[in-house]
């Protein structure tokens, strides 16, 4: 359930966004959000409709794009995905393994007026 919060707080976000930049209604929001990041996108879409209820953000269109995740190999230098059941570098079987990508949440971008 912290994607409601979350959610909320991207709201207050855009909503501060829209002050500085002088905007008064947002039509798209496209997010970014990593494989690893502990988010549900399905949530977040559904969270969305309350959070935005009586903001600038109210009727806006969400995007989510998926970030997958990206490991790279301490030993070989191997960078790609990697099988969560093993948790290795697949061309070394290292286990020296490091995420470079896939924890992210951002606003890419919004569409306003």
């Amino acid at each position: 359930m912290h994607e409601l919060a979350i959610t909320k707080s991207m709201i207050d976000l855009i909503d501060a966004e829209a002050e500085k930049k002088c905007f008064d209604k947002v039509l798209g929001i496209k997010l970014r959000i990593g494989e690893y990041s502990g988010l549900v996108p399905e949530c977040i879409r559904e969270f969305f409709t309350i959070a935005a209820t009586g903001t600038i953000s109210e009727g806006a269109e969400l995007e989510i794009e998926s970030i997958p995740a990206v490991f790279r190999c301490l030993d070989c230098g191997y960078e790609g995905p990697v099988d969560r059941r093993s948790a290795c570098c697949p061309d070394c079987r290292s286990t020296a393994i490091r995420m470079t990508a896939g924890r992210e949440f951002f606003v890419e971008s919004l569409k306003v007026e």
